[in-house]
């Protein structure tokens, strides 16, 4: 028995007023992408035991994965295999300064539901998204879908466990120039605004920094800070050019980082290839994660068993799938697979469950957040074929609770404004 199913079709006129709370109150921009709603208007329903599961698994493989980066980033022989670009690697391989300080980390597992049951096909370790869908837009969709809970609160955990750890003013450094990126360090600094921390928003060129302390050019002051929240990919701040700017999100800074850029290095894909070489035991990993191997040890042109992953791709793009790739984008992934084996991976395909929605057959991934190795909630995504990318809708993953419906009733007349969202367990 499948432990997921699409709900019903909410009501037109209901889902317009969603769609515009989103825009207008939780800062979602970007609620269309060409001609496809980002925002789903039907919940996916998770059974309470499968997310029992979710949770314990999400919660080991975040131990797994901390230890596993604490051990590599003292191995330099090992770092040089995770396709890291040449810039970060030296760095890492030759610092003298310890990896910056660290607090509230961050991290999502994304789940498939398979024919041969659960199976994860990455973690995004480094900045993960997802906090404006998987909190507020889950939280509307609770509130019109009777005898259901949300499996949680992400937004709301972190910036409660951002306040827990003494913080009062944070930076939260992204790529301002994209609005997508922006809309999600906004909703943020509201709910660390519910959590009495102070937010200044700012690109990490406008980081100061000095013997390790960062301070964050807001507007036109520089702001002292306790902490920084980074939403900018760690492989895109050499771009900055200045090594005195970047180099301190990776090693050398006092002031703690969420997540520091060293998680660069559980985010690779290449990441498996390393395992064996580890002390580190990484079982629900191996339980989990399909074949991978780099794309110079198997056959990988010749069968379509494997699919092809860029090292440090997101967002599902560059991946190669045969019959569902295009074929302009398949020969260019061949290419650069060919041509740069180093930063790519082969990673076995897995058949991925459809499921039968009110509009239509789709295929769902379910990523499971984790705050310091705790898991907060789910993000997920549906698309129209077997392959999650920037076209795939943003959903709602509720709890059916068919003997709590009062208690259902009682959570939908909450408010955004004093939500204090757990895990439902």
């Amino acid at each position: 028995m499948t432990p997921l199913s699409c709900g019903s079709l909410i009501p037109r006129s209901t889902f317009a007023t969603i769609r515009r709370q989103m825009v207008l109150e939780f800062c979602k921009w970007d609620p269309q992408v060409e001609d496809v709603s980002t925002l789903c208007p039907y919940s996916l329903l998770l059974q309470q035991d499968a997310w029992n599961q979710l949770i314990q698994w999400s919660e080991q493989l975040a131990d797994e994965t901390l230890n596993v980066e604490a051990e590599l980033l003292q191995r330099p022989d090992l770092l040089c295999q995770l396709g890291l670009p040449r810039p970060i690697r030296r760095l890492l391989t030759r610092a003298k300064s310890p990896a910056s300080a660290s607090f509230a980390r961050i991290m999502r597992f994304d789940f498939h539901w398979t024919t041969d049951g659960w199976r994860i096909s990455e973690v995004n370790s480094d900045v993960p998204g997802g906090f404006i869908e998987s909190s507020a837009f889950t939280h509307l969709m609770e509130q019109v879908t009777p005898a259901t809970m949300s499996p949680g609160d992400p937004a709301g955990l972190y910036a409660e466990a951002i306040a827990q750890c003494g913080m009062q003013r944070i930076g939260l450094v992204h790529a301002t120039a994209y609005s997508d990126d922006r809309q999600v360090m906004t909703y943020l600094a509201q709910r660390l605004r519910q959590q009495n921390v102070e937010a200044f928003l700012g690109s990490p060129a406008d980081v100061a920094w000095s013997e390790g302390h960062a301070s964050l050019r807001s507007g036109s002051q520089l702001q002292d800070v306790d902490g920084l929240v980074r939403f900018f990919p760690g492989e895109w701040l050499p771009n900055l050019k200045q090594r005195p700017v970047w180099e301190p999100f990776f090693v050398g800074a006092r002031t703690p980082i969420s997540n520091p850029a060293t998680a660069l290095v559980s985010q690779s894909k290449r990441l498996p290839l390393v395992w064996d070489r580890l002390k580190t035991p990484v079982q629900t990993w191996k339980e989990l994660l399909p074949e991978t191997a780099d794309p110079r040890r198997v056959l990988w042109k010749r069968d379509d068993r494997w699919v092809l992953k860029p090292a440090l791709g997101r967002v599902g793009e560059m991946i190669g799938l045969h019959g569902v790739t295009s074929g302009k984008d398949w020969r260019a992934i061949r290419r650069s697979a060919t041509w740069w084996p180093g930063h790519w991976v082969a990673q076995k395909r897995f058949q991925m469950q459809p499921l039968a929605g009110p509009q239509g057959v789709v295929y769902p991934v379910i990523g499971v957040y984790t705050v310091d190795r705790r898991v907060t909630g789910i993000y997920a995504r549906l698309a129209q074929q077997p392959l999650i990318n920037h076209l795939a809708q943003d959903v709602a993953v509720l709890i059916p609770q068919p003997s709590f419906v009062d208690e259902a009733s009682d959570v939908a007349g909450s408010s955004m404004s004093s939500q204090e969202g757990g895990v439902l367990r």
